[in-house]
């Protein structure tokens, strides 16, 4: 390859676009909801407790951050962000004391991918 051609290749955009933390979060959430909707599909508790141990990983990551005093978004909506993410740690203790389905669970994240997306509605 000769000067000019590295070059090129060297400033040339890359192929492979760039994603934004929206774009991270929505993919994250998305996967886990598979994983979600996969379990109680297949009716396979322990793949229903590992994607509920995600879940609940994230609301707390979600909630941590949220409680951040640096975090930028608006009052009410960090407050509930924090209050989803209580209710997502005590529903899905009730789901692994197979007291409660999962549902609620797909319904709040669905909400969630909704708002990401800035199309009010899952994709």
């Amino acid at each position: 390859m000769n000067a000019y051609a590295q070059a090129q290749s060297a400033y040339a955009p890359a192929t492979a676009p760039t994603r934004t933390a929206r774009r991270a979060e929505y993919e994250v959430i998305a996967r886990i909801s598979h994983r979600l909707k996969k379990a109680i599909k297949d009716d396979d508790f322990p793949a229903l407790a590992a994607a509920l141990y995600e879940n609940n990983k994230l609301w707390t990551t979600l909630a941590v951050d949220v409680l951040n005093e640096d975090n930028l978004l608006p009052d009410d909506l960090r407050a509930r962000i924090v209050y989803l993410a209580n209710f997502t740690r005590l529903h899905t203790q009730k789901v692994l004391r197979k007291e409660e389905t999962a549902v609620p669970l797909l319904e709040i994240n669905a909400m969630i991918l909704g708002g990401l997306s800035g199309t009010g509605e899952q994709k």
